[in-house]
């Protein structure tokens, strides 16, 4: 079996490791769009943190991989295997599924064979990538570089936590809710707006420039591929750590409480910055609301906000031809006007 990079073995790159780590405590959060140079790290964090994660309760049988307890979000292959009788369960990894540049539509939403439909009446649907994400994680490498059609579908499917294949007068219906993970280099192009604003997150990562650390990645991904299971040995105690608080965090998520104040701070933030819409508003008290659970603490204070203001707003900013600073710079110069450096 392959082993994934440990989660607590990765180097530096803790505005990406931090953002991870929220999608993963609540995944309504939409996602993280991962920006920077190529070979930092960005797909070894998403997983890592999959692999970090504990198993989940599936259906038997299920081509979607439901949860048993969630009687609302079952498939039609739930109801299938019902039949009056309780719903047999079992443990499955975390899916984690990659979506490759050139896969074809019928690849990713699923394919249902016309030919059998019209000749038999039977209703045939081959799960596609989506089908397989569900409940996990959707990574997509160079997403700013996929094509318009398959932007499309994921915007929809984002939105609504459904696939809908239809074809030729047939349709089905099934869950394909995920945390969606995209990682490109801007120099190479940019992401379509309207896609670009169904992550919730967006984290900016770069080569490291310091020698020490440099030596240190290089170090440890050298030991890793020599002997892989005895490095994750090495790194079992720290990642069962980072399991634990994941999951205390998690459980902690709805007792956090997100006071006026702060909702007031985000919303101005927001206002200063003039970003379109509320999601802006709406992706930052989340995310500052899942770091507080992630920090143990009881309520959610200017230094949650702080710390999740440039991702939760930099890729939301308009286009100021009167400032040439990043968008970057202008979301910390806000966040050092509105709540002190």
């Amino acid at each position: 079996m392959a082993h994934a990079f440990p989660f607590s073995a990765i180097v530096g790159q803790e505005e990406m490791k931090t953002a991870i780590l929220i999608a993963a405590i609540d995944p309504h959060i939409g996602g993280v769009l991962v920006l920077g140079d190529r070979g930092t790290g960005k797909s070894t964090a998403v997983r890592a943190l999959a692999a970090l994660l504990p198993s989940i309760k599936a259906v038997v049988g299920c081509r979607y991989g439901c949860d048993p307890q969630d009687s609302a979000g079952r498939c039609p292959d739930c109801d299938r295997l019902r039949q009056g009788k309780p719903l047999k369960s079992h443990a499955i990894p975390v899916p984690v599924v990659d979506l490759p540049l050139g896969a074809t539509e019928d690849r990713v939403v699923g394919s249902l064979d016309l030919e059998r439909a019209l000749s038999q009446g039977v209703k045939t649907f081959e799960p596609g990538l989506l089908a397989q994400a569900n409940r996990g994680f959707l990574y997509i490498d160079e997403v700013n570089l996929l094509e318009d059609h398959l932007v499309d579908l994921l915007i929809d499917v984002a939105a609504s936590g459904e696939n809908v294949v239809e074809r030729e007068g047939l349709s089905v219906r099934h869950p394909a809710r995920f945390v969606l993970v995209g990682s490109g280099n801007p120099e190479e192009g940019e992401l379509r707006p309207q896609l670009l604003d169904r992550f919730g997150l967006s984290v900016e990562v770069k080569t490291p420039d310091q020698l020490a650390e440099r030596v240190e990645v290089v170090r440890r991904r050298d030991a890793f591929e020599q002997d892989a299971e005895a490095f994750v040995a090495r790194w079992k105690k720290e990642d069962e750590r980072i399991r634990r608080r994941l999951l205390a965090a998690r459980t902690r998520l709805a007792q956090v409480e997100l006071p006026e104040a702060a909702r007031e701070r985000a919303a101005a933030l927001c206002m200063a910055l003039g970003t379109d819409g509320l999601r802006g508003d709406l992706t930052l008290m989340r995310a500052a609301r899942a770091l507080a659970a992630w920090d143990g603490d009881a309520a959610v204070g200017d230094a949650h906000l702080r710390r999740v203001a440039a991702p939760a707003l930099r890729h939301r900013l308009r286009r100021n031809p009167l400032d040439n600073s990043g968008s970057s710079a202008r979301v910390e110069r806000a966040v050092a006007e509105l709540l002190g450096p």
